[in-house]
Formats: structure tokens, sequence, C-alpha cells
């Protein structure tokens, strides 16, 4: 079997994907990536972090290019440290979203990430970060929520499963906002229409690349979007049944370097690294919609 071609953009999911579950990044995964870059190639991250949680990690990765974050709500350029993109989700639409929630599942706590390059991440009394090396501040009330402009929501219910608050939200909000499941703990709504397609799209587009030169990794139903837009898509071993399901092919978990096994076997030449699981069809859900857009 031949090794599939290299391709020229590879989108790269950062949690359960690139990032180790101690949030590092291994030395073979780092090794990979600058090995596709020096063939040639471009990487661009595209994470549901916002981007001043993305910042660091760019910083460990020389990255001055583009970055989607926010679930595909901004695009960052990290070289000018700034937002060339970004929709926001409206309070009023977030607040309706939330009471129609409630009134299917009760009480759900939740959080946000703010707009912006210097945006935080506010979270309401009872809400447990679900990755604790990610910085947040704890507001009084629900109302402080919303001091300034916001990219997102997330939610944690104190029983139900992050499927089943997923899937009840979704019935609850329709066309509100858009609702997301992006890993453990982390249910999210954000504006209507936007996903991770999205930010990869608009930032391919600024960098002269299409879907057909484009592979996409991750591990989440929230990398599904993306997986239908991007030529290819390789979930990792440890990806949830959704998005394995839609998966052209299924490589190592994020601990054991899988986007560095299929980066090596595309880039350095060497020997096709076997697959675990099945090679599946393309995915079948719908691209996502572009969104309100604002330039800054």
């Amino acid at each position: 079997m031949a090794p599939p071609i290299a391709y020229s953009l590879i989108a790269t999911d950062l949690d359960g994907t690139l990032l180790r579950g101690d949030d590092t990044l291994s030395d073979r995964s780092r090794t990979a990536l600058a090995m596709a870059v020096g063939a040639g190639a471009r990487h661009l991250v595209v994470t549901g972090r916002p981007a001043p949680r993305v910042r660091p990690l760019l910083d460990e990765l020389g990255s001055q290019g583009l970055a989607v974050c926010g679930q595909g709500a901004q695009l960052y350029d990290a070289g000018a440290d700034r937002m060339v993109w970004s929709v926001t989700l409206e309070r009023e639409l977030a607040e309706v979203a939330l009471g129609k929630i409630e009134a299917e599942v009760g009480e759900v706590y939740a959080a946000v990430d703010q707009d912006g390059v210097d945006g935080l991440t506010l979270i309401e009394p009872g809400y447990e970060m679900p990755h604790p090396t990610l910085p947040a501040v704890r507001v009084l009330r629900r109302d402080d929520l919303w001091t300034q402009p916001i990219s997102k929501v997330l939610l944690r219910h104190p029983l139900l499963s992050d499927d089943e608050l997923a899937s009840a939200a979704r019935g609850a909000v329709g066309s509100l906002a858009t609702v997301t499941m992006s890993g453990p703990g982390t249910v999210e709504l954000q504006p209507c229409g936007i996903t991770k397609a999205t930010g990869l799209a608009l930032a391919a587009g600024r960098l002269g690349l299409t879907p057909a030169q484009t592979i996409a990794f991750g591990d989440m139903p929230n990398d599904i979007p993306m997986f239908d837009w991007a030529a290819r898509g390789v979930a990792m071993a440890n990806a949830h049944p959704e998005l394995k399901s839609v998966a052209d092919e299924i490589t190592l978990s994020n601990e054991d370097d899988g986007i560095a096994v299929v980066l090596e076997r595309m880039f350095s030449g060497g020997r096709t690294v076997p697959l675990i699981g099945r090679q599946a069809g393309p995915g079948t859900r719908p691209g996502a919609a572009q969104g309100a857009p604002r330039t800054q």
C-alpha cells in the first residue's frame, strides 16, 4: 500500500489530538510538524480554545501565522497578535438559549470566553474547568458573565453526560446557537452556523489553499465539520465514536503521537504505518455556514 499524498495544509485540533493529556507537545510531534513545514506544508491550529489560551502554544511552536480559535469564531494572527476576524454570540441569544436548556434539563453551570486577544474565561459558581491548567476568573453571579462581548458559552450539568447534555441542548436551542461537544465536560454554545469549518475555510482562503489540499486531525464531534470540509479527516484512537464514524482513517492516540505517525508516513517517504480501525467513508454532515463576521 503506497503512502497517501502529502497535503499542503495540516489542520490540527489541540486537546486530545495534538496535545497530550498534560497539555504538552511531545518531541516526536514537534519534529514531525517541523518536517512537514520544512517540506512546504502549512500547519494550522484549529481549536475550541479562545485565542488568549492558544497564544502560549503558538509561541512554543514558533508560529507567526494564522490560528483558528474559539470553535471557528476567531481567526487570530499570531505574528501581529491581533484578531483579524471574529464573531460574537449576542447576550440576549445566550440568555434565552440557557433558559430553554434549563427548562429541559434543570440547572446547568455556565462559563464564557470573552472575545478579543485579551479576553478572559469567566466561570459562574458551580462551574468547574475541565482543563485545570487553563486560567479562569470566577464571578459571583451569572449576570457577571456578560460584561464584555463573548465568543461562546460553556455548559456543564451535575448529572447528565456530555452526550446527553449536548443532545438536549440541541433540541432546546434550535437556531438560536450552534451546540458543540469539544471534549470531556465541554458542551458549548456558539454563534449559529459557526463551526471549525467556518474558520478553517477562511484561513485556507487567506493562505491560497483549498479543501483538496487539506488534511485534518481531531478527536471530538466538534471536528466533524472540519472533516467534512477537508479532503482527508484523521481521527485519533481516543476519538469520540461519532468522529470515528466519519473519518477517512484512524491513527494512534494523542498519547502515542498519532499525528506524528501520519506525518512521518506522508513526508519522510517511510513505510506506511498500520492504522487502527477501519477506513471510513467521507463525512455526511453538511459543512458550516458562514456567520456574520466582524473584521478587526
